[in-house]
């Protein structure tokens, strides 16, 4: 084994530290609410069948709570652009070499811009409450305007960007604390908490069925806590701020999230939302709105639940088009996606990249959705659960516990709290998302969709496209593995030496 030392890069990878802890925990938030709530109560209400629907979110939420500590630690740990990515690199070079973090990357540009997909289905969704008359071929040209937009916003400096998502922060606070006070200035406690006989049968496969949907749609409100993470290289004071701003945004949008399902269900009659043709399941909360304030308000406050899907869709593409920049950096991705911004310092490969791939998504989900049995929003979650689930949420929780076995003495400004218990309740949630996909994707949005089975074959594929880089890279298993253990270093930033080991 030989040690070759490397002329280390910038500390920030070009990149300029200027979003604090405020600023940082309205993007995460940001993110993480969107339109996501307003439009996936009546999923959950359909998942269980009822106002059950409320353990969804329940669970939802100890699952994200559980991950986002992961993410805490790791990414106060090894503060760069990339997220996952560093955390797999660094966790799985000793026996796999690059492989983790070239699957990860392969993986992210198809679940990160499925993400933001959603949030323009979201956006459309709602749309048609001011637009009732909106034709399927408006929508599809409003949603790609929308894609546009947000390319064109995210194309300046990260400190314009910082001050904007405060404005829109602000904007979402408003549009969810509207709702939440409409629901329960006409509130009708017993439709929400009269659940059906037998709504929770520990005993029936029927229930674990419709909680491991329930758990899917709740994380998926949740995602968004880590958009700091993979923006490390740009936050302040990294090693308190990230962990802050993932907890802090969890705790806060679960409670959000629990008062917008008990207050919607107390004033829409949940067999409403049942029904795929009655504004209850695309427009709830436009319609609580109406029900509790009028028409106007309604609309009114419409205009801000759209203005807050935009935010989240911004939000999740700002953070997601740092993954293959940093990966490209470390020569482990196409370097075209290392590209900067010569004045703004943003990804810009990466960043146009995404930004097609969501649009993209948006368009397959609009016009293949009406074989669908569930709107597509449902099914471009399951799809994305799945994908990202087997290799970075799995991955991820080893990734853990490798680190704190192989790397004890790296610096962590935070250490998870009652480890490993969390990392435990992580895995087992993720666990039962994806060993259930096919069944509640058969039960929900038909057969034949096979989750499970598309993002092995997308895995595999991203294998055998690793091989094909590996040999042309001559690197594991076709050369010696690089071993970096920079994040050992004084500095904590930068890789400072890699070894060479032989396959």
């Amino acid at each position: 084994m030989s040690v070759t030392e490397d002329e280390p890069p910038p500390a920030s990878q070009g990149f300029a530290r200027r979003i604090g802890r405020v600023q940082a925990t309205a993007i995460n938030m940001s993110q993480m609410v969107g339109v996501g709530p307003f439009i996936t109560i009546p999923l959950m209400v359909v998942a269980f069948g009822g106002p059950q629907a409320i353990i969804g979110w329940i669970c939802g939420g100890i699952l994200a709570l559980a991950d986002g500590l992961i993410w805490a630690e790791l990414g106060a740990s090894m503060p760069r652009a990339g997220g996952s990515y560093v955390y797999l690199r660094e966790a799985f070079q000793y026996r796999t070499g690059r492989l983790m973090p070239f699957l990860f990357v392969w993986t992210a540009i198809l679940f990160i811009p499925l993400i933001m997909s959603t949030g323009i289905v979201g956006f459309i969704s709602y749309l048609t409450y001011l637009w009732p008359s909106m034709t399927h071929a408006q929508g599809d040209l409003v949603g790609l305007a929308l894609c546009v937009l947000t390319i064109a916003v995210l194309w300046r400096k990260i400190d314009d960007i910082g001050r904007l998502t405060l404005v829109l922060w602000g904007v979402m606070l408003v549009s969810v604390g509207s709702l939440i006070i409409a629901s329960f200035t006409d509130f009708h406690a017993h439709q929400a908490f009269t659940w059906p006989a037998h709504a929770v049968d520990l005993g029936a496969s029927k229930f674990w069925i419709s909680f491991a949907l329930g758990l899917s749609v709740g994380v998926y409100d949740y995602l968004g806590y880590n958009t700091t993470s993979y923006m490390a290289a740009e936050i302040k004071n990294p090693g308190r701020v990230i962990p802050r701003s993932v907890i802090y945004s969890i705790l806060a949008v679960m409670g959000i999230y629990l008062l917008m399902q008990v207050g919607t269900l107390g004033v829409v009659d949940w067999h409403r939302m049942l029904d795929s043709n009655d504004p209850a399941s695309s427009s709830l909360g436009s319609l609580v709105l109406e029900t509790a304030w009028g028409k106007g308000a309604a609309q009114a406050i419409t205009v801000l639940i759209l203005v807050t899907a935009f935010t989240s869709v911004m939000t999740g593409l700002l953070g997601g088009s740092r993954v293959p920049h940093d990966a490209a950096h470390d020569k482990v991705f196409f370097a075209a996606f290392g590209k900067l911004h010569p004045k703004h310092r943003f990804p810009t490969v990466s960043l146009l990249t995404m930004g097609v791939i969501m649009a993209a998504a948006f368009c397959l989900s609009r016009h293949a959705g009406t074989s669908w049995k569930t709107p597509p929003l449902a099914v471009l979650i399951t799809f994305l659960t799945t994908v990202m689930v087997i290799v970075q949420s799995f991955s991820q929780v080893a990734a853990l516990v490798v680190l704190r076995r192989r790397q004890p003495t790296l610096n962590r400004p935070y250490k998870m709290w009652l480890y490993p218990i969390p990392a435990i309740i992580a895995l087992a949630g993720w666990a039962v998302i994806y060993v259930y996909a096919d069944k509640y994707s058969d039960k929900y949005n038909g057969p034949g969709l096979h989750p499970i089975e598309w993002s092995l074959a997308w895995v595999a594929l991203g294998a055998v496209a690793f091989l094909i880089w590996a040999r042309k890279e001559k690197t594991w298993p076709f050369g010696p593995k690089d071993i970096r253990e920079g994040f050992l270093g004084p500095s904590n930033s930068e890789p400072e030496a890699a070894v060479k080991e032989d396959a």
